[in-house]
């Protein structure tokens, strides 16, 4: 069942073109994250969707219902703000019981959800100090109570962990996703950070100069991406210039590059002769040292030669940088304490599977 429908909404700021014909469908209980650089317009459109914006043209749904005009108070939505927005002078109950007493909840009514609460939230015990007693994760998970004791149909977060530091942002990211499965509400999550969206969303929305570039599963955009854009935002990726020379099948293909012949899959329909872009992940190509048997490798396998030209310890492995002969450099993850020393010849193995085209 459809939960929130976002359907051709455009917002000026007047000359700027915020969002252009933002279009998108949201099923009942998906985390769906709205991810793009700083000015894309992914906030805009949270703030449409909450109702402190008004589209100047489109429609929001949910469900059945137009929302578009309506106040923030009448749209049945719990708001995670990035600076938490917890009232300093009240304690986490009070907090908690705001919204609530603003809703004319019934006190016993208004007691056994903030115990039900607090007690998804892991805060028993909690209730009778200020925020300024709490840590940062703690006021996180008391403003994520008080959005849920209203038992709202969505849930939506504006880049809720951005003021958190590097462990505890991690903590929370699976607090929350698991919080949310559990409780299995609607949720829109804004971030603009990848690795966030991709370890906590059912689907991602992935926004760039007020348009949508993508939306699907974490998988699909990060292994299928749609644009070099989208490629080149979410993750590392090399990627090689090429034309389409043969279809081997209804989505791979021959493609002809100044380092050679490279096996891809791909969207369907390229013709030969089309310029294309091969992108390939630093993590699905393995390396050889120059005349080293290969133990693994398949007929159809790529292999393109070069050398190392840089290696970074990154604590779990290293990053090499090669050059081809062609010129271009890859970047190349390399697990393991015996990598290749810069200068060294090697052989770049990777599947077709694991090479994907872009539009060039």
């Amino acid at each position: 069942m459809t939960a929130l429908t976002i359907d051709r909404i455009n917002k000026r700021y007047g000359n700027l073109h915020i969002l252009k014909d933002i279009s998108v469908s949201i099923a009942q209980g998906e985390f769906v994250s709205l991810l793009g650089p700083s000015g894309c317009g992914k906030t805009t459109t949270l703030r449409c969707i909450a109702g402190f914006e008004r589209p100047d043209s489109g429609r929001i749904l949910f469900g059945e219902r137009d929302v578009t005009r309506a106040l923030p108070e009448h749209r049945d939505i719990g708001m995670v703000f990035q600076s938490y927005a917890l009232f300093p002078h009240m304690t986490v109950a009070e907090n908690l019981s705001f919204g609530l007493e603003v809703r004319k909840v019934v006190p016993a009514e208004r007691k056994r959800r903030i115990t039900e609460v607090l007690s998804m939230v892991r805060l028993q015990g909690y209730e009778a100090r200020f925020p300024r007693e709490l840590s940062g994760g703690q006021q996180q998970r008391v403003a994520l109570a008080r959005a849920l004791v209203i038992e709202p149909s969505v849930l939506l977060l504006d880049e809720p962990l951005a003021n958190l530091d590097a462990t505890l942002r991690d903590e929370m990211r699976f607090f929350i996703r698991d919080l949310q499965q559990r409780v299995g509400i609607t949720s829109i999550y804004v971030t603009h950070d990848q690795s966030e969206a991709i370890v906590m969303s059912d689907k991602i929305v992935v926004m760039n100069s007020g348009v949508i570039s993508q939306f699907g599963t974490p998988r699909d955009i990060y292994e299928r991406p749609a644009s070099q854009t989208v490629a080149g935002f979410i993750g590392r990726s090399n990627t090689i210039v090429g034309k389409v020379s043969e279809a081997l099948g209804p989505d791979s293909y021959k493609i002809e590059t100044l380092c050679g012949t490279i096996g891809t899959h791909g969207p369907g329909g390229l013709v030969n002769g089309t310029d294309v872009r091969v992108m390939i992940r630093p993590e699905n190509i393995r390396t050889r040292r120059h005349g080293e048997a290969a133990n693994t490798s398949t007929s159809d396998e790529n292999v393109l030669g070069g050398s190392v030209v840089s290696a970074t310890y990154q604590g779990n492995g290293t990053q090499l940088k090669v050059r081809l002969a062609s010129g271009d450099e890859m970047v190349v993850d390399v697990s393991g304490r015996n990598p290749m020393a810069v200068g060294e010849e090697v052989a770049l193995r990777f599947a077709p599977r694991d090479a994907w085209l872009l539009a060039s």
